[in-house]
C-alpha cells in the first residue's frame, strides 16, 4: 500500500480478501474477457464467421491482461471498454477482428456486474448464516437465564438472555429471506444491442430471431443464469441495483440493532463483547473495556444505510433507453456497499462468537427490580393469607413509590421490608424473598427459544463452515 495515496478503509482495514478480490480489476476485466469468449463461442456455434481457432485463442488469454497497454489506449480513445478490446486483440491477434462482434459496451460491463454481484450475495449469505449459527448457540445456552427486560430502556418484566438473542436472529432471518429472494430473481442482460432492440444481430443473423434468442440462451447458461430480462434498454434495469443495496442496507439495520443492544448492556456490565488479552480500551484510561467492535458495526452500518440511497436515486433518473450519469456513481456505491456489508458481518461473527455474559451482574440487576415485578404475585399470596385485595394494592402502590424515591437517592431497594412491615400482608420479609425466584417471572421464554431454534435448525444444518470460492 502506498502511504502517499488515499485508500478506502474498507479495503485497507475492514473487508475480507474474498470480497477485495471479487471487486478487483483482475476479476472485472477477466469477466469481461469471459463474456467476449462466450459471445464468440455462441456466434461460432450459430454460423457467424467466427472460427473455433479464434475462440480457442481468446480462451487462452483470459488472464494475461496488459493494464499499461489498456491505460495508454484509454487515454487516447477515452473509452475503457474499447481500450480493453484493443488490448485483448493484442494478446489474441487472430481473433482481434471478431472481439465484441455485434455488442455494445454494456454487454460486458453490465453482465460482468451481474455476475460479480451474484457471487458477492452468495458470499454474504454464508457470512450471515455464520452469525445466525453463533447466535443460535448463544440463545440455546442462555434460554432460561433470567434478565431484566426493558421497554423505552426502562426496567420492565423479566425476559431471558437467550430470548433476547432470538429477537436479533429474527431480524437477520428476515434479511436472509430478502437476500434469497434477490438471488433467486436475478436475471442476465445478455447481448441486446445499443438500445435493447438486437438490431445489430438482426443484421448479422439475417433476420433470424430464433438464432438471436439461442445466442443469448447459450451465453446466459455459460454464466449460470437461466433467464434474461424480457425487455431492456442498453443496460439492465437499475432497479436491480436498488434491490441489491436495499438488501445490504437491511443487513446493516439488523446488525446495528444487535450491536447497539450489546453496547447498552455492556454499559451495565451485563454482557461484554470479546476483549483480547493485550487489547487497549483507551489511550488515556487504561482500565476501560470499550465495546469497540460493536461500535464499529454501528459506524459502518450507518455508512451502508446511507450508501444504499445511491441506487434508488440513480434508478429514478435513467433517461429513456440509457444515460451515463449512473456509471461513476455505481463504480463507487455498489462495490463499497458489498465491502461494507462484508465488514459488518465479519465483525458480527466475531462479536457473537465470543459474547460473554456476566451472569452474577445479570442476576443482581434482576433482583434489584424483582420486588416491583413480583408485586402482583405477592399481592395474591397476601390474599391467600386473608388480606383484602384492594387494600393490598394500595399498600403496594404507596410502598413502591416510597422505595423508588429512595433508589433515586442512591439507596438500595427496600420495598420488601416496607411491605413486610404492613400487618395487612401477614408475611415476613424472608417469606417474601422466597417468592422472588427470577425463573418464576420469565413466562414462556425457554419454550419460545426452543421452538424458534427448531425452526431455524434446518437452515443452519445445511450451512457449510467453509467459505465459498469465487465461482464465475
Amino acid at each position: 500500500m502506498s502511504k502517499g495515496r488515499y485508500e478506502s478503509p474498507l479495503a485497507s482495514r475492514y473487508a475480507s480478501q474474498f470480497m477485495l478480490h471479487l471487486f478487483s480489476a483482475d476479476m472485472r476485466i477477466q469477466t469481461w474477457r469471459r463474456l467476449w469468449v462466450a459471445l464468440a463461442r455462441a456466434e461460432h456455434n450459430l454460423g457467424l464467421p467466427v472460427t473455433a481457432e479464434q475462440v480457442a485463442e481468446l480462451e487462452a488469454h483470459l488472464t494475461d491482461i496488459d493494464y499499461e497497454c489498456a491505460a495508454a489506449r484509454e487515454k487516447e480513445v477515452r473509452h475503457d471498454v474499447m481500450a480493453h478490446v484493443y488490448t485483448y486483440g493484442k494478446a489474441a491477434p487472430s481473433a482481434a477482428g471478431i472481439i465484441h462482434l455485434g455488442a455494445t459496451s454494456c454487454y460486458v460491463t453490465d453482465n460482468a456486474d451481474l455476475v460479480i454481484y451474484r457471487e458477492g450475495l452468495r458470499y454474504l449469505r454464508g457470512e450471515l448464516i455464520a452469525v445466525l449459527a453463533n447466535l443460535a448457540k448463544f440463545a440455546d445456552q442462555y434460554k432460561a437465564t433470567p434478565t431484566l427486560g426493558y421497554t423505552h430502556y426502562q426496567p420492565a418484566q423479566l425476559v431471558t438472555v437467550g430470548k433476547r438473542a432470538t429477537l436479533w436472529m429474527q431480524d437477520l432471518l428476515a434479511d436472509l429471506e430478502e437476500l434469497d429472494f434477490v438471488l433467486d430473481n436475478m436475471k442476465f442482460l445478455g447481448c441486446r444491442g445499443t438500445t435493447g432492440t438486437e438490431a445489430s444481430f438482426m443484421d448479422l443473423f439475417e433476420g433470424d430471431g430464433e438464432k438471436i434468442d439461442e445466442m443469448n440462451r447459450q451465453i446466459s447458461a455459460e454464466f449460470g443464469f437461466d433467464k434474461c430480462f424480457p425487455v431492456c434498454g442498453q443496460t439492465y434495469p437499475r432497479k436491480v441495483d436498488s434491490r441489491i443495496l436495499n438488501c445490504l442496507s437491511s443487513i446493516a439495520q439488523s446488525c446495528y440493532r444487535m450491536a447497539n443492544d450489546i453496547r447498552l448492556l455492556q454499559h451495565d456490565r451485563q454482557v461484554e463483547e470479546p476483549f483480547e488479552k493485550n487489547q487497549i480500551g483507551s489511550s488515556a484510561m487504561a482500565y476501560k473495556r470499550n465495546p469497540m467492535r460493536s461500535e464499529r458495526i454501528c459506524s459502518l452500518s450507518r455508512y451502508l444505510m446511507a450508501d444504499a440511497m445511491n441506487a434508488p436515486m440513480t434508478a429514478s433518473v435513467q433517461w429513456l433507453e440509457r444515460t451515463l450519469d449512473d456509471s461513476a456513481n455505481r463504480r463507487i456505491s455498489m462495490p463499497e456497499g458489498f465491502l461494507c456489508a462484508d465488514a459488518i458481518l465479519r465483525l458480527a461473527q466475531n462479536v457473537t462468537d465470543g459474547l460473554h455474559v456476566n451472569e452474577k451482574v445479570v442476576d443482581r440487576t434482576c433482583r434489584e427490580y424483582l420486588p416491583f415485578i413480583a408485586t402482583e404475585n405477592l399481592m395474591m399470596e397476601g390474599v391467600k393469607r386473608g388480606g383484602d385485595r384492594q387494600e393490598l394494592h394500595e399498600i403496594i402502590r404507596t410502598c413502591s413509590m416510597a422505595a423508588t424515591a429512595k433508589m433515586k437517592e442512591g439507596e438500595k431497594c427496600d420495598l420488601l421490608s416496607r411491605l413486610a412491615a404492613e400487618p395487612a400482608f401477614g408475611m415476613t420479609e424472608a417469606e417474601m424473598e422466597a417468592v422472588l425466584d427470577p425463573k418464576l417471572y420469565i413466562g414462556r421464554c425457554p419454550e419460545q427459544v426452543e421452538a424458534f431454534l427448531r425452526q431455524v435448525e434446518p437452515l443452519l444444518a445445511d450451512a457449510s463452515d467453509e467459505k465459498p470460492e469465487i465461482n464465475l
